[in-house]
């Protein structure tokens, strides 16, 4: 795992500034501690930041073809490398390392810019191929490893692993993309392929983007896409068997290393799968990693330690003091842009013990999109039952109507809280799922915004985002239509993001077999009701995974990486939030109105609202203003 980046002119071959580079490199030492390199020539500068992984002697990067007219930096693994090899050896090509990354340099030779085909792996590269004056960017399928870009207005092309590196170039305008804090305030997140500054971009996953000297910069173009087929006849006993073998060859894929591994372990179904297959793959115990809350309600850390026993794993848990809120401003560097999954938190601090004992950690991220894990899939299950039974001309009204009568119910049981499932049922389906997607739900944007930047956004709204994936999907099915949604959305943009980040800021490796590629083109061809059968959702993998798991870790309700901001803001955060959303950039950036925030933190303090979600993305927004448009090219480092 590595941190990349570079300058490219698009124009001609002017002089690349070494110190300039080499600010943009040294901006992500923490994703690669054990070595960096900068190759320069005329018009070209590419860097690299290394932590080492496989092949620790020889595979240093920046990294060459055999007369050094290729080179590339890399970040990330292909897993089947070791296939590769042989293949590209019978082709001619004479390998000097016995690393992942010299594959990616003959392979470009070999097959051009569809090598990526070949690959099956995270990764995010950039290569330079001077005898044809190309510079060839690359992302993963499922965009597990980040690659951002920018054209500057003199014709300098910049990337890199993270958006501080282009912004230690000095040179690119640090003007914000109304859009994108629309999407931001909507997701949580921005979506790829926008940034939160006009003119940076993120390479989309699965996209490859060619550049060639003195030519226009065009757009990134896709290689590969998910199809949600569902036409799957393969018998219940037969697709268990099936699961089974491929979770093993994913898992066993993602265990080579040179350096220690092991495996986050949440005590959820997905983390414990992982843990339970690399058990039965290793001849040594598995090291397992956990983090606890000192909040009951928020701790399942009895479930973990569930798993470690029956496997008898090398069981490394920390206890979290629920009143965790210190990373606040550390989280804000590290991530770049605004990004407001709270769970941030705690997956810093699983990072952050997990490094003191490996190198390497497998996780279960990925299952609930592809095993249909998530409990807003079942809700939004029920209510495409509503939908369907009524036209959308007669649900709109009706349901409409109901949902701005009905009062906003934070307080009560669940059961009692219509008002949310009176306002999707109005809507189409994808409308009705962005519903329950967003963050901070349309009416209240609509009322947190001030006119002056409702009049910027032009009437763009986040659920573009959705419409566009969705027009995409090439199904009606309603679980598979959601999942190709999350897959290209929620999974990218927050859960990926997250991962990357945190695991970065400690100079951890993240490997991710439930996102496979191959298992998950399998896994979209099975009909729904594999995934979600009743009210029991990731039924497949549960009843697969029954030999080897506890019923209580299989079947208990799903909990998740949550922390208690509503007590937060009531009570240790209280005049943070006041001195954060009240004044300072917040008020004084014009875009929001104020009396809205006054209100919403005062209902909150009071009780009579839960407001912590729209408080705690207004709270990591200020923070984005102070510790990344306030900062110096200089002070762009990610702090630990």
């Amino acid at each position: 795992m590595c941190g990349i980046t570079g300058i490219f002119d698009t124009r001609g071959k002017r002089d690349i500034d070494r110190a300039v580079l080499h600010r943009m490199n040294e901006s992500q030492f923490h994703r690669g501690p054990d070595e960096g390199g900068l190759h320069i020539e005329p018009g070209v500068g590419l860097g690299h930041r290394r932590l080492s992984i496989i092949d620790l002697s020889t595979g240093q990067q920046p990294l060459y073809n055999e007369d050094q007219s290729v080179c590339v930096v890399f970040n990330g693994e292909i897993y089947n490398y070791q296939e590769l090899i042989p293949e590209l050896q019978a082709l001619g090509h004479v390998f000097h390392t016995r690393s992942d990354t010299e594959v990616i340099v003959h392979a470009w030779e070999a097959w051009g810019a569809s090598c990526v085909d070949r690959f099956r792996g995270m990764f995010a590269f950039a290569l330079w191929d001077r005898n044809r004056e190309t510079l060839f960017l690359a992302r993963d399928r499922l965009g597990v490893k980040p690659l951002f870009y920018a054209l500057l207005d003199d014709g300098s092309f910049l990337f890199g692993s993270e958006l501080k590196s282009l912004l230690a170039h000095g040179g690119l305008r640090r003007e914000i993309d109304p859009c994108a804090v629309e999407e931001y305030f909507a997701l949580g997140y921005v979506a790829e392929p926008r940034a939160i500054f006009k003119q940076a971009k993120k390479l989309p996953p699965a996209h490859t983007l060619l550049l060639r000297r003195g030519q226009p910069v065009g757009e990134p173009r896709e290689y590969w896409d998910v199809r949600f087929t569902l036409d799957n006849p393969i018998s219940d006993a037969d697709a268990c068997a099936e699961l089974t073998h491929r979770l093993e060859e994913s898992i066993k894929l993602r265990m080579i290393s040179e350096v220690p591994l092991g495996a986050f372990l949440s005590g959820g179904v997905d983390s414990s799968a992982v843990v339970a297959i690399m058990a039965g793959l290793s001849n040594a115990a598995v090291n397992t990693c956990s983090i606890g809350f000192s909040d009951p309600a928020f701790n399942e850390s009895e479930f973990a330690k569930m798993v470690a026993d029956r496997y008898q794993t090398n069981h490394f848990l920390d206890v979290v003091e629920s009143d965790d809120f210190d990373l606040i401003d550390t989280l804000a560097k590290l991530y770049d842009e605004p990004y407001a999954d709270s769970s941030a938190i705690p997956t810093y601090r699983v990072c952050q013990l997990a490094r003191k004992h490996v190198t390497v950690a497998l996780s279960g991220d990925g299952g609930d999109e592809s095993f249909g894990g998530y409990r807003r899939y079942k809700l939004h299950l029920m209510e495409e039952k509503m939908r369907s039974a009524l036209p959308l001309g007669l649900r709109k009204p009706v349901f409409g109507a109901l949902g701005k009568l009905y009062p906003k119910a934070d307080w009560a049981p669940r059961v009692f809280r219509a008002k949310t499932t009176f306002e999707g049922i109005a809507r189409s389906s994808v409308e009705g799922y962005f519903h329950s997607m967003s963050l901070i739900r349309n009416p209240v944007r609509q009322q947190l915004y001030s006119s002056a930047f409702r009049s910027q956004l032009g009437g763009y709204s986040a659920i573009e985002v959705f419409n566009e994936h969705a027009s995409k999907a090439g199904t009606d099915d309603p679980l598979g239509l959601i999942q190709y949604i999350d897959t290209h959305t929620y999974l990218i943009g927050d859960i990926n993001t997250k991962v990357d980040r945190a695991s970065m800021a400690h100079s951890l490796e993240v490997r991710e077999p439930l996102m496979d590629h191959k298992l998950v083109e399998w896994l979209a061809t099975l009909p729904s009701g594999l995934k979600m059968r009743g009210s029991e959702s990731k039924y497949l993998l549960k009843k697969s995974m029954e030999p080897m798991l506890p019923s209580d870790v299989l079947y208990r309700p799903k909990m998740g990486f949550a922390v208690p901001l509503a007590r937060w803001f009531r009570g240790p955060l209280r005049q943070r939030v006041r001195d954060s959303l009240l004044q300072g950039r917040i008020a004084d950036s014009g875009w929001f109105n104020q009396d809205t925030i006054r209100q919403m933190v005062e209902q909150h303090e009071s009780g009579i609202n839960d407001h912590s979600t729209p408080i705690w993305t207004l709270l990591m927004f200020d923070a984005f203003q102070r510790c990344v448009m306030d900062e110096s090219p200089s002070n762009l480092t990610a702090t630990v």
